[in-house]
């Protein structure tokens, strides 16, 4: 049963940071107390879906360090370090927290922000799987390339292309079940 709070009550939690940071969490996140019943379940399964996407993210920056010190160009490592710092913290406030208020509110409005911005996301996470040389994600067409020039380092690359995939099919079926 959800318990009653009032909005002053309330000491934002997320993200967690140790105390003796100057910068404080900017966002309350609970999902037992604040999510409907019903919809805990989905709630945390998207919070888990963010998460391991970001972890992918951070998994990319690591196959694109192995990219270039196996011969690869540097622009990719650039790139990789653009995406997690740019899609870490913006997919978490442009389409999990919008769903999160969605589920919370009940509100038409925010369900809309999600289905639009996580349909791009999802498309953007397609277009990752594949990977498009010179966009900074070892995707599908990075790393078989990449076969011929470093096995070690392909393989490296191999293990994030199966994340970016397994994402992006995640994705999807979270758009089906939403």
């Amino acid at each position: 049963k959800r318990r009653d709070f009032k909005m002053a009550d309330r000491v934002n939690n997320f993200p967690p940071l140790p105390q003796f940071m100057k910068i404080k969490p900017c966002f309350y996140h609970n999902i037992e107390e604040e999510i409907p019943a019903p919809y805990q379940q989905l709630v945390r399964r998207v919070y888990t879906l963010w998460m391991m996407y970001s972890g992918t993210l951070c998994m990319n920056v690591i196959s694109c360090i192995a990219w270039w010190a196996g011969g690869g160009d540097a622009t990719h490592f650039g790139f990789s370090l653009l995406w997690l710092v740019l899609f870490s913290p913006c997919s978490y406030t442009c389409w999990f927290r919008p769903l999160y208020k969605a589920f919370r509110a009940d509100s038409s409005f925010n369900f809309m922000a999600f289905f639009f911005i996580f349909f791009l996301q999802c498309v953007f996470a397609v277009i990752q799987a594949i990977g498009i040389p010179g966009w900074g994600t070892c995707g599908w067409v990075a790393t078989v390339i990449f076969f011929k020039v470093n096995v070690g380092s392909a393989i490296v690359m191999l293990i994030t292309t199966l994340l970016f995939t397994l994402v992006a099919a995640l994705m999807a079926l979270v758009l089906i079940k939403v």
